[in-house]
């Protein structure tokens, strides 16, 4: 995808087979097989929506609405490229203002370590 931000959509090959030559102008070959590319998908209802941008053959830029049944979409990719995601390098940590401990809650009480868990109250 081009974009720096998005969805891709995945189908599942039944589907692909069933939609036949009317979904491939919107397909493009990655490396987890073929996907649509968009900016927005909407999965709310019987039917997920993709918007997508195209080219009319004058060359302007259209919006695109594509609409397939919910049950022939095996998986949705968003790719944001806007901040960051998933794990973090802890050598940076001390410079995001992050903090390498965790401090007790100021009203816990210590824990007990190596000790007998706290018994249950009695009903």
């Amino acid at each position: 995808m081009a974009e720096s931000s998005g969805f891709a959509v995945f189908f599942f090959p039944q589907a692909l087979e069933a939609l036949g030559d009317g979904i491939k102008p919107y397909l493009q070959l990655g490396p987890a097989g073929p996907f649509v590319p968009c900016r927005e998908v909407d999965t709310g209802g019987a039917f997920v929506e993709m918007t997508l941008e195209g080219r009319a053959p004058d060359g302007r830029t259209v919006e695109l609405e594509l609409m397939v049944p919910g049950n022939m979409v095996r998986m949705i990719v968003s790719a944001r490229a806007d901040a960051e995601f998933g794990f973090y390098d802890r050598a940076k940590s001390v410079a995001a203002g992050i903090k390498e401990t965790v401090e007790p809650a100021p009203d816990a009480p210590p824990a007990d370590v190596g000790g007998q868990p706290p018994a249950l109250p009695t009903p």
